[in-house]
């Protein structure tokens, strides 16, 4: 006799969110820019800090980076919204 798998234990048959992506995934895409960011912030600060010369390009380079990318989407059109 074949032991039968319990198709609920299967990884198939994890939750999912209402657009069919599993909760981890959802929430790796919604925080991946954001923890980035903020990586390279504090890798920015950290090198302004401790090091000379190529730590001061990369500081103004990780600290620079995040204020371009909200003045990009601060200044972009709005989004066509209905009311």
């Amino acid at each position: 006799m074949q032991a039968r798998s319990n198709p609920a234990t299967t990884a198939d048959t994890a939750p999912q969110t209402a657009t069919g992506a599993r909760p981890f995934t959802a929430g790796l895409r919604l925080w991946a820019w954001p923890l980035a960011l903020g990586v390279l912030s504090a890798s920015g600060l950290l090198s302004a800090l401790v090091s000379d010369h190529w730590g001061d390009v990369w500081s103004w380079f990780a600290l620079g980076f995040p204020v371009l990318v909200m003045a990009w989407f601060g200044l972009r059109a709005p989004a066509n919204k209905k009311r």
